[in-house]
């Protein structure tokens, strides 16, 4: 947490008021303080000099970040709309769209540290100067700008750099727990992390082993799972075991001093995951879920558009996934070891949508269909629907039996809606003889096109928004490093798996209603 002290020239000012009313600490890991503070936002409504700024901000003897429409900048401020403004180092994280006006800071302090690009020409919009502490921005000038959760982090990053400056550290030393269809992902987002480096995997599989050492050599290999425990050269472990026994290696991994990182669902019961959160707070130790589903450029795109206000007050969503087929013959269709049908996919599909529509969750229904793979204990097909204590539904399907695909997505506001539709993708190669190679994708596996309907019966494609590749695993590097508060918390994936298991006990009970046991935060 970085603790930051506002003040205003104008404490009556639209901007000084905003700055004050923004949701700095759920979305920035900042805290608002009077005194005792690691930095300053020094917010300008009335232009000064820069020599005046510097004298200011010398008399402060804290790092300063100059904001507003009274930082000296040159030219006139452009029209408000929508600015990309693109950092230049990684650790301030991802381009970030707002609307707001902007001015050059052509002749200011520092080095230039985000641009954005207006006429074909790349501004500097902040500058930092390391000697003197002090930073300035020439955006952030309209007050709804502050109130936009990508802006915040990224204002967050920045004053996480003036309050830390950069130490060369050892790197978390990671060892995998299980190398099965997500262990490339995994071993790849590690070997192009700065911050984060492969250790050790373990797995029961020779051959896994095998393939693992031939995608990262030199990495140390084991089949034991107790050595992952005991190892000295690991710091952080990522269970990528089957979903009935997260819980338990989470608690022996963190009694063991291991940072944890859990594959999706975190577990199959709320009492569960509580057992594993209490035991990462006893340690001191972080506990997280890889819920990757949150970086993918269909939801970025629905959410941006959610907090551009584009859409009023999302009061239903539904969500599918699905296809005719029959379900894989592996663990991930045992609804003893996956949790069923609802938890193999809901863990993402559940996860998204909490993050699209907060607020408390009053019951859950549910309904579990076995009508043809009877080879297999997940349901054929699964509908949950989360009822809001306001009135809002959302609800989520799973379909092993879906001929006819239903829209990926589907939104309804009071001022539009949205549609997701999943495409049909063809990879296209060669055999080794020359002849055609085509592969037909599954439509899970491609982002679906966004489309958004407004009230007057336009329509417009939302172009997807993808993450920069391997963000989860930045932003854990970033927190274990130096104390970045990540996107994902463990108590979000707790709440998921509440969902998921009162949905469970309704379809038990003829799709009785459920309270969840989980609050709103």
């Amino acid at each position: 947490m970085t603790r930051v002290r506002l003040m205003v020239d104008d404490a009556q000012a639209p901007l000084a008021e905003a700055l004050r009313a923004a949701p700095w600490e759920p979305f920035a890991g900042i805290e608002i303080v009077s005194d005792q503070a690691d930095a300053v936002v020094w917010c300008l409504t009335v232009p000064i000099s820069w020599d005046d700024i510097r004298v200011g901000a010398a008399r402060l003897g804290l790092p300063t970040l100059v904001v507003g429409p009274g930082v000296p900048a040159e030219g006139e401020a452009s029209p408000r709309h929508e600015v990309r403004l693109r950092p230049q180092s990684d650790d301030l994280g991802d381009d970030v769209h707002i609307n707001d006006r902007v001015r050059a800071l052509t002749q200011a302090v520092g080095g230039v540290l985000v641009t954005a690009n207006i006429a074909f020409t790349e501004l500097p919009v902040v500058r930092w100067d390391p000697e003197a502490g002090l930073a300035a921005m020439s955006v952030g000038v309209e007050p709804e700008s502050w109130a936009q959760r990508p802006f915040l982090r990224l204002v967050h990053r920045l004053l996480h750099r003036m309050t830390r400056p950069a130490e060369a550290a050892a790197p978390i030393r990671v060892g995998l727990l299980g190398y099965g269809a997500i262990g490339h992902e995994h071993a790849a987002a590690i070997g192009a992390t700065p911050g984060l480096e492969l250790s050790l995997v373990c797995d029961l599989s020779p051959e896994r082993l095998a393939v693992a050492q031939r995608f990262t050599p030199g990495v140390r290999t084991t089949s034991d799972p107790d050595e992952v425990t005991a190892a000295p050269d690991v710091d952080l472990v990522v269970v990528s075991t089957p979903p009935n026994t997260h819980g338990q290696w989470a608690i022996t991994l963190l009694e063991a001093g291991k940072h944890v990182v859990l594959e999706k669902p975190m577990a199959l019961t709320v009492a569960e995951c509580d057992a594993a959160i209490d035991a990462a707070q006893r340690a001191g130790l972080l506990l997280v879920v890889y819920q990757n589903r949150r970086f993918d450029p269909d939801f970025r795109a629905i959410a941006d558009l959610i907090e551009a206000d584009e859409l009023g007050e999302v009061f239903h969503l539904e969500a599918f996934v699905g296809t005719y087929q029959h379900p894989c013959n592996y663990w991930h269709s045992d609804a003893d070891v996956s949790g069923g049908a609802l938890f193999d996919w809901g863990s993402h599909i559940i996860d998204q949508i909490l993050q699209l529509m907060p607020g408390e969750v009053a019951t859950v229904t549910a309904r579990n269909h076995k009508r043809t793979w009877h080879d297999v204990t997940n349901a054929d097909h699964a509908r949950m629907t989360l009822h809001y204590a306001d009135g809002r539904e959302a609800s989520f399907i799973y379909s092993d039996l879906a001929a006819a695909l239903k829209p990926r997505w589907y939104l309804a506001g009071t001022g539009g809606g949205v549609i997701g539709d999943w495409r049909r993708e063809r990879v296209v190669a060669r055999t080794p003889i020359g002849t055609l190679d085509e592969d037909i994708l599954a439509p899970a596996d491609s982002p679906p096109e966004v489309w958004l309907h407004g009230p007057d019966g336009r329509v417009a494609q939302v172009p997807g928004r993808p993450a920069k590749r391997g963000e989860f695993h930045r932003q854990l590097a970033e927190r274990l490093l130096s104390g970045m508060p990540m996107t994902v918390t463990a108590d979000q994936s707790r709440r998921v798996v509440a969902m998921l298991e009162a949905a469970e006990r309704s379809a038990a009970k003829d799709g009785a209603p459920v309270v969840p046991e989980w609050s709103a935060e």
